[in-house]
């Protein structure tokens, strides 16, 4: 088909001619193939059909888009592959059938297998199975893999030339959570990490801290998404997601935690009178305690306090794991804390201390891996701190926030490299699920994959922590 120019009486110049009925249907398809070539310089389409692409009624644009070559996929390029449940039912006797019998119940680990699997399901699964890999690689990494000389740590360490030193150095391990993982039954996986000493530093938010205490003074209870909010105002129930919390359980967190608070008022104002006269002696210069408790020393009394081996913070205290919640009084201790000025102002917290010892805990590592559930300051704040090393050697994100509003909850890993939170040569994997869905299995994977006896016997003799004692 074509068209006259009123101008010239020729037809106007195209990046593509074709015509209905062309006469030289070869000659047609050859200048069409150019054409193509023109329009898409960047590849080279060529029909993988002669019969259609010879076909004058079939435009060769349209054969070429349609069918147009493929480069050969790398051989070991991972296939696409589910799960076949045929392994662990009775469907079929032997294995894909190869005649291979199927391990007994007894004998196969169905969800391993699994979870296995998901590295070539798609779509997020391969995700979760990319983060079991990354957390795994984050256990097991010991300074020994690193070529002598090629660690920041050997310039200045003569004594980590010894190959056996070497292989008793391990990363930190950071895990930080938002409060709603305290709130359901997520609880029980990062009691298990902590009761087991599986992580080094902890970082949450207030309802995490307040909400493992509570839970240890009365249960919360199974609710629904669409229950109505005024309802449940008027009944004293507090809904987080489809779970129940009664105001009563607030009432005896109040009960417990204000004469605690008092108590450590007390301690500070002994504390200042003591600062005060150690200042009064030492000279100028002299590193003196701070006299103030910093939101981790409170954290960490309250482990102390509770004695209750289903908390979080039992056995955080007990392992001395720092607990670090930068938005501490945002939430019912914050409430309480609020009332207390009312009776006895005085109270102070110490937030920039706890700023130097997180920092700290970063910078005096070997190596860093972060676990990340959810967005928010327990993200930034891990990932703030791991920026003052120059970034973290291993992360894995878990949450369902988007990047497109800029937000540092939906930020990909990609985005903290560009920070120097993640170091450049570092392979961190975001997995955009529901943490309540994707973090037990990974820890089924991971930190619960084999014994804990002979987890803890791996990681007797070792250190994170730059110099001879942590």
């Amino acid at each position: 088909m074509t068209t006259t120019d009123n101008t010239n009486g020729q037809p106007p110049k195209t990046t593509l001619e074709e015509n209905d009925t062309p006469t030289h249907p070869e000659k047609s398809n050859n200048s069409q193939q150019e054409a193509i070539r023109n329009v898409l310089t960047s590849a080279s389409l060529s029909p993988t059909s002669e019969v259609i692409a010879a076909d004058p009624r079939v435009p060769s644009i349209s054969a070429s888009a349609v069918l147009g070559e493929s480069d050969e996929m790398p051989a070991e390029t991972p296939q696409v592959s589910g799960y076949d449940f045929n392994r662990c039912t009775d469907g079929r006797d032997s294995i894909e059938g190869t005649g291979t019998a199927k391990p007994s119940n007894a004998e196969s680990d169905v969800l391993g297998d699994l979870l296995t699997n998901f590295g070539t399901m798609g779509f997020q699964a391969t995700t979760i199975s990319q983060a079991i890999h990354e957390i795994n690689r984050m256990r097991s990494w010991r300074l020994s893999d690193v070529p002598v000389g090629a660690h920041f740590a050997d310039a200045n360490s003569p004594e980590l030339e010894d190959p056996t030193v070497r292989s008793q150095i391990r990363a930190k391990i950071f895990l930080s959570y938002t409060s709603n993982q305290i709130s359901c039954g997520q609880r029980e996986t990062i009691r298990f990490l902590v009761e087991h000493n599986m992580v080094d530093v902890i970082c949450t938010t207030a309802g995490g801290i307040e909400e493992d205490i509570i839970k240890c003074l009365k249960p919360s209870y199974m609710g629904d998404f669409k229950l109505r909010g005024s309802e449940l105002r008027k009944k004293g129930l507090n809904r987080i997601g489809n779970l129940i919390v009664p105001n009563y359980n607030y009432c005896l967190f109040e009960d417990w935690f204000s004469p605690l608070l008092t108590k450590m008022h007390d301690e500070q104002d002994e504390s200042i009178k003591e600062f005060i006269a150690t200042k009064a002696a030492e000279d100028d210069g002299v590193a003196i305690p701070s006299p103030y408790w910093t939101p981790s020393r409170v954290i960490d009394r309250l482990g102390a306090e509770i004695n209750d081996e289903s908390s979080v913070l039992y056995w955080a205290h007990k392992h001395q794991i720092p607990v670090f919640c930068p938005a501490l009084t945002d939430g019912s201790i914050g409430d309480m804390m609020y009332f207390h000025t009312y009776k006895r102002p005085g109270f102070v917290l110490d937030t920039v201390g706890d700023i130097r010892r997180i920092n700290d805990e970063a910078v005096q590592s070997y190596a860093t891996g972060m676990i990340i559930l959810g967005g928010g300051v327990v993200k930034h704040h891990v990932c703030n701190a791991n920026l003052m090393r120059n970034g973290a050697d291993f992360a894995v994100f878990v949450n369902t926030a988007h990047e497109f509003d800029g937000s540092d909850s939906g930020a990909s890993p990609d985005e903290a490299v560009s920070w120097g939170k993640i170091r450049m040569e570092a392979k961190p994997v975001k997995v955009c699920c529901d943490a309540t869905i994707a973090f037990p299995l990974i820890v089924s994977q991971t930190f619960a994959k084999g014994s804990v006896s002979g987890w803890k016997q791996s990681v007797k003799d070792t250190r994170c922590w730059l110099g001879s004692d942590e």
